[in-house]
């Protein structure tokens, strides 16, 4: 799986666990460290927990793929994942408009996503 299909699949699995503003940003003009973050806004704490569960139990089970590290799961307000090739970021709203990820990294291309299917 090439990094950027997996930053489709992760994008998919946040999408189908209804989070919102899910967007896919080409690191790789500007980072070394990754290719793709994976940015996802959940309504709640509960609702963060919920999609990183769900990308980090498909992921695990379908590609046996783990993450390198894991950071925020116990107050689930802003939940990282480095996949290395991939970062996962899930945030509450409240924590997604303190950090603008979106705006830090704006000047980077995004990639496009197709709406997850109900």
């Amino acid at each position: 799986m090439t990094s950027l299909e997996q930053a489709r699949r992760i994008a998919a699995l946040a999408q189908e666990k209804l989070a919102r503003d899910v967007v896919i940003m080409d690191m790789k003009p500007v980072c070394s460290y990754t290719d793709y973050f994976v940015i996802a806004t959940g309504n709640n704490p509960r609702q963060t927990k919920g999609i990183w569960d769900e990308v980090h139990a498909v992921l695990k089970r379908d590609e046996d793929l783990l993450p390198r590290s894991i950071a925020g799961v116990t107050e689930g307000t802003w939940i990282v994942a480095d996949y290395n090739d991939v970062v996962l970021h899930v945030f509450t709203p409240d924590a997604r408009g303190f950090y603008r990820l979106d705006d830090l990294w704006g000047d980077v291309p995004t990639e496009e996503l197709e709406a997850a299917s109900a």
